[in-house]
């Protein structure tokens, strides 16, 4: 048998990289500094480029197509609360305005909705207690700055619907900011895995506020509030016995069983379709638990209206686990930012939670609905807990500002490149006093943007509800 002779392979040349190189992260900072020749720093105070045909009352009719119309006037009964609840339900809106304005041209995964409301803490797997950004609903590919925009115009607003002048609302939104950008120069000279592991603890929380007495009796008391919320606590406060078995208490118009479909019919498919997005220690953790009913749940402001579900599983031993099921829809940053679009908006969501916060939910997954519609998956409650703004004083709003600004540079830092942004943002405040401008600015747009919303309601033009129990307060 005659030889096949081969023609020897050359071995691969491996890169000499000598410790004198820049490192990629040296090359990055010089990448971004660069970039502020194309936008400077202070170019980022602008608020509006332009906008062409822009009615923020046609953007929230467009957005409520395709929701329950049952639910429509409770979402626009809780956004008429005040200029912040009306922000909080209409990301669509300054994403379409961030859009028109110059971009810092670094790209990372945002958050897409990172107001002052959707951060707080929560159990990891491993049973530690941290703080972080809980919403993903908008995640997408987005220029980083419009993340801290929102955040930081969220804080004027806020500080206004307390009574707080516009000064110290422009400075607890400079804090948030400042935090960012300092917390974003540390990340970047860290090793990546170290970035990666980061995470706001509330131990950590504690420290920072020692000396303080007033925070630290405020960061206490959220702790222990967190501890009751646990399964057991949302069983007894959401179920009722039916012919021996639990079941959702229907509380309409905010927890309902549809009329117009099946849940327990429809959910066996869809779980199983769920949980082939989860890893194979979850496929048998989920094969533990036994479905027992589900119902509509409404939930914040945003969101209310989209197809939500919380699901009640039973254990081993009959204890209760709730899986909240939320439909999730296209990203209101993926036609601001020119992004792409997904097969499923739910993994969308998934993918994003997974890559910004420091540790994710077990139960974290996505399906589609019977209907064709996108879902994704978590538990509706695990030691959840949000921070309550209501009786906060100046100082105190300064102090949750810059927690929120050190955590979403956390996730940012994570998720994207800490030392491309860094380089960008540089060591002086220049970014910092832009977007305290830019929130001061933003902010008088959201409340004439507010008042016209109102006028509309008023008109009949936007339906709304005042039936008992709609109104309450939404901060939290």
């Amino acid at each position: 048998m005659a030889k096949v002779m081969t023609k020897p392979t050359k071995p691969t040349k491996i890169p000499v990289i000598r410790l004198t190189d820049p490192s990629p992260a040296d090359l990055a900072r010089a990448k971004g500094k660069a970039l502020r020749a194309k936008t400077p720093r202070p170019s980022h105070s602008a608020t509006m480029g332009k906008a062409k045909g822009r009615d923020p009352v046609a953007i929230i009719l467009a957005s409520d197509v395709d929701r329950l119309q049952n639910l429509v006037p409770t979402r626009h009964t809780r956004m008429l609360e005040s200029p912040f609840a009306f922000y909080r339900g209409t990301a669509a809106i300054q994403a379409r305005d961030l859009g028109t304005l110059p971009s810092s041209g670094i790209v990372i995964q945002c958050c897409g909705d990172a107001h002052l409301a959707n951060f707080g803490g929560f159990a990891t797997p491993e049973r530690k207690f941290i703080f972080d950004i809980n919403d993903f609903d908008e995640t997408a590919q987005a220029p980083f700055e419009w993340d801290v925009k929102r955040l930081a115009a969220s804080f004027v607003l806020a500080a206004r619907w307390r009574g707080f002048s516009d000064d110290k609302g422009k400075d607890i939104a400079i804090s948030a900011v400042s935090a960012y950008r300092r917390n974003i120069l540390r990340a970047a000279g860290e090793a990546t895995l170290d970035a990666w592991y980061a995470a706001v603890t509330w131990e950590g929380v504690l420290e920072e506020a020692k000396g303080d007495e007033a925070a630290t009796k405020r960061v206490t008391s959220l702790i222990a509030e967190a501890q009751k919320q646990t399964n057991e606590h949302v069983f007894h406060k959401l179920t009722t016995l039916d012919d021996g078995e639990p079941r959702f208490l229907d509380q309409p118009p905010l927890l309902y069983h549809p009329n117009d479909i099946d849940v327990r019919e429809i959910a066996g498919p869809f779980l199983k379709n769920y949980v082939s997005t989860l890893s194979a220690d979850r496929h048998a953790l989920l094969g533990r638990l036994r479905f027992v009913d589900a119902a509509i749940k409404v939930v914040g402001v945003g969101s209310v209206g989209t197809r939500c579900y919380v699901a009640l599983m039973l254990g081993d031993q009959n204890e209760p686990v709730f899986l909240q099921v939320k439909e999730a829809r296209d990203s209101v940053l993926t036609a601001a930012a020119g992004g792409k679009s997904w097969a499923n908006n739910g993994e969308r969501v998934v993918v994003g939670q997974r890559m910004m916060q420091a540790a994710s939910d077990m139960f974290l997954g996505w399906a589609k609905g019977p209907a064709g519609r996108d879902f994704y998956v978590r538990q509706l409650r695990d030691m959840k807990s949000s921070v309550d703004i209501t009786t906060m004083s100046a100082r105190m709003l300064g102090r949750y500002a810059d927690l929120c600004g050190q955590t979403l540079a956390r996730a940012h830092a994570k998720a994207g490149d800490a030392a491309l942004i860094a380089g960008y943002l540089g060591n002086s405040d220049a970014f910092d006093t832009a977007l305290g401008a830019y929130a001061l600015a933003y902010a008088d747009q959201a409340e004439k943007d507010y008042g016209a919303f109102k006028r509309a309601a008023g008109a009949g033009k936007v339906k709304t509800t005042s039936s008992p129990g709609e109104t309450e307060t939404m901060i939290r």
